[in-house]
C-alpha cells in the first residue's frame, strides 16, 4: 500500500505548527517567564531556539523526509536509514515510546479544557468566583473530592470518553484527509481565539480606581522588565532550554514522522522554519500577553507573584476563571479561552497518534482501519491508570521519564547521528535538498558540536537534579510507593515491548529479502 502525501505545504506547515502549538504555550511559557527574570528570561530562551531548536527542528525534518522516501514514517525505521546499526531502531523505540506515553495523559488533561468550555458557556463555572472555590471546582470535576458542583469522576470521564473519539476520528482520516484537514481549520481558528484574548487584556487598562498601578502596563512590566541578576542563575538558562522542548516538539518523534510524508524534493529547510516561527508567535506574542498580565491586573503584584508560583496549571484553570468572572462577557471570555486550549491541545494530541501508526502500517502492512482499532483499544486502557490515580503521583512520574528525561536523550541520539554517524557534510546537503532558502553554515557547526554539547549538558543535569531521585523512588510518599513502583516497572515493560515489536519487523523484513 503507497504511503500518503502532504497535499500542500501549508498543509504540512500548519500540522507540524500544531503538534508544537498546544497547552505549554499559554500556561507553561509565561510561568516559566515570570519565574526566571522576566524579560531577561528571553535571552536565555532565544538562545536555546537557536541552538537547539531551530538546529534540531531542521534534523528531524531533514530525517524524516530522506527515510520517508525508503518506506519509513517512525523513529526506528528513521534512525536506521541514517545509521544502519541494529542499535539505531532499538534507540528510535524512543521516538513511538515517547509521544504515546505522554499521550495516555495529555489526552485526560485536554479533556479538562474542553469540559471547562462547555462549563464556563453554560454558567457551571462563574460560580466558582474565589480561589477557593476554582480550586474545590476542580478538584471535585477530577474525582477527588465530593461538593455541590460534582460527586464522583463521571463528568470528567464523559469530557475524557468525548475528547479521545475526537482523536481517533481525526487519525482515522488519514495524514491528507484527517490531519491536514483539521490543522488547516483549527489553527487559523486558534490564532483567531488567542488574538480575541489577548485584544481584550490589553484593553483593560486599570479596571480599579483605588489601584491605578493595577494595570495592562505594570501587568506587561512584570513579565517583561528584565532581572539581569537572574542570569547568573544555571536553572534560569535551563528552564529556557527545557522550554524550548516543551513548545517546539523536538525530541518527541513527531516532526520526524510528519516529515516522511513529503515527498523527495519537497523544502525542508523554509517549512521547517516557518512552522517554528508560527509556534514562536503563538507563545511569545500572545501566550505572554494573555494569562500573567490579566493575572497582575486583577491581583496585583503581589497575588501575581503567587499566581507565578503555583504553576502552569493553576493559572489555567483555578486563576483565569476568576480573572474572566471579573470581566464583562464572563462566559464568553472563558469559553473562548477553553475552547482555544482544547483546540491547541488537540492539534497536539492527534500528532502524537501518528508515529505509532506509521510504525504498524509501515513495518507490519497493516492498513489504516486495523492500526487505528489497535491503538485505539491500546491506548484506551493505557490512559486509565492516569485517570483514576491522579492524585497518586501517576501522571508526575509518566511526565518525568517519558515527558521530559526521554525526550532530551532522544533529541540527543539524533542529532548525534545525523551530525556524526551519518555526517554532517550530507546531512546538510540532504537538508538542501530541494531547500527554498540557503542555511547559513554556521549551523553546520552548531548542529555536529553546539547543539549535542548543550543537549549532554541538559540531560546530565536534570538527571542528577532530579532523575536519580525519580529513579530510586525517594521523594514518592509510602502511600504512594505501589502506585509509582508499577508506573515504572509499566513503562519499562512497554518500551521493551515497543523493541521487541521493532527486532519482530526487522526479521520479517530480513526473511522477505
Amino acid at each position: 500500500m503507497p504511503r500518503e502525501n502532504w497535499s500542500s505545504r501549508i498543509g504540512i506547515i500548519l500540522a507540524v505548527a500544531g503538534s508544537a502549538v498546544g497547552l505549554g504555550n499559554f500556561l507553561r511559557f509565561p510561568v516559566q517567564a515570570a519565574q526566571n527574570g522576566g524579560g531577561a528570561f528571553m535571552i536565555p530562551y532565544i538562545i536555546a531556539l537557536l541552538l537547539l531548536g531551530i538546529p534540531l527542528c531542521w534534523v528531524e525534518w531533514t530525517m524524516g523526509r530522506a527515510a520517508g522516501g525508503r518506506g519509513h514514517g517512525s523513529g526506528p525505521g528513521i534512525l536506521n536509514v541514517f545509521w544502519s546499526h541494529r542499535f539505531s531502531r532499538y534507540f528510535g523505540s524512543l521516538g513511538i515510546f515517547i509521544p504515546l506515553m505522554i499521550y495516555f495523559y495529555y489526552v485526560y488533561i485536554e479533556s479538562w479544557c474542553l469540559a471547562y468550555a462547555w462549563y464556563a458557556i453554560s454558567g457551571s463555572l462563574g460560580a466558582a468566583a474565589t480561589a477557593g472555590e476554582a480550586k474545590n471546582f476542580l478538584t471535585a470535576f477530577q474525582g477527588l473530592a465530593d461538593n455541590q458542583w460534582f460527586s464522583g469522576i463521571s463528568s470528567a470521564y464523559l469530557f475524557f470518553l468525548i475528547t479521545f473519539v475526537i482523536n481517533f476520528l481525526v487519525i482515522y482520516r488519514g495524514v491528507v484527509k484527517g490531519i491536514e484537514t483539521i490543522s488547516k481549520i483549527a489553527m487559523p481558528i486558534l490564532v483567531v481565539l488567542g488574538v480575541v484574548i489577548m485584544f481584550r487584556v490589553l484593553t483593560l487598562g486599570a479596571p480599579d480606581p483605588a489601584r491605578p498601578e493595577w494595570s495592562l502596563t505594570g501587568g506587561l512590566g512584570f513579565m517583561w522588565n528584565p532581572d539581569f541578576s537572574a542570569l547568573t542563575d544555571a536553572k534560569v538558562w535551563l528552564s529556557a532550554a527545557g522550554q524550548i522542548f516543551f513548545t517546539t516538539s523536538v525530541g518527541l518523534g513527531l516532526i520526524i514522522t510528519y516529515a516522511s510524508y513529503l515527498k523527495e524534493n519537497d523544502d525542508v529547510a523554509l517549512s521547517g522554519l516557518s512552522s517554528i516561527s508560527i509556534n514562536e508567535f503563538m507563545e511569545v506574542v500572545i501566550g505572554a500577553s494573555i494569562a500573567i498580565p490579566a493575572a497582575f491586573i486583577f491581583f496585583g503584584p503581589d497575588g501575581i507573584k503567587e499566581v507565578a508560583e503555583g504553576g502552569a496549571f493553576n493559572l489555567g484553570f483555578v486563576t483565569m476563571p476568576m480573572i474572566f468572572d471579573q470581566m464583562p462577557m464572563t462566559a464568553l471570555l472563558g469559553f473562548i479561552w477553553f475552547f482555544l486550549l482544547f483546540l491547541a491541545g488537540v492539534t497536539s494530541s492527534i500528532s502524537m497518534l501518528q508515529p505509532a501508526i506509521a510504525f504498524l502500517e509501515d513495518e507490519f502492512g497493516f492498513i489504516r482501519k486495523q492500526s487505528v482499532s489497535f491503538l485505539g483499544l491500546f491506548t484506551f486502557i493505557a490512559a486509565q491508570p492516569a485517570i483514576f490515580f491522579l492524585d497518586k503521583g501517576v501522571l508526575d512520574m509518566m511526565d518525568f521519564w517519558a515527558g521530559t528525561f526521554a525526550i532530551v536523550l532522544f533529541a540527543t541520539g539524533e542529532v548525534i547521528i545525523f551530525g556524526w554517524v551519518y555526517g554532517i557534510d550530507k546531512g546538510f546537503d540532504q537538508l538542501h535538498h530541494g531547500a527554498d532558502i540557503k542555511v547559513p553554515r554556521i549551523f553546520k557547526f552548531i548542529i555536529k558540536y553546539v547543539t549535542p554539547s548543550y543537549l549532554i549538558i541538559i540531560l546530565s543535569y536534570w538527571f542528577y537534579q532530579d532523575g536519580i531521585d525519580n529513579l530510586l523512588l525517594r521523594k514518592v510518599s509510602d502511600e504512594n510507593f505501589p502506585y509509582a513502583l508499577a508506573t515504572m516497572l509499566g513503562m519499562v515493560i512497554f518500551l521493551a515491548g515497543i523493541v521487541a515489536a521493532v527486532e519482530i519487523a526487522w526479521r520479517k523484513k530480513d526473511r522477505k529479502s
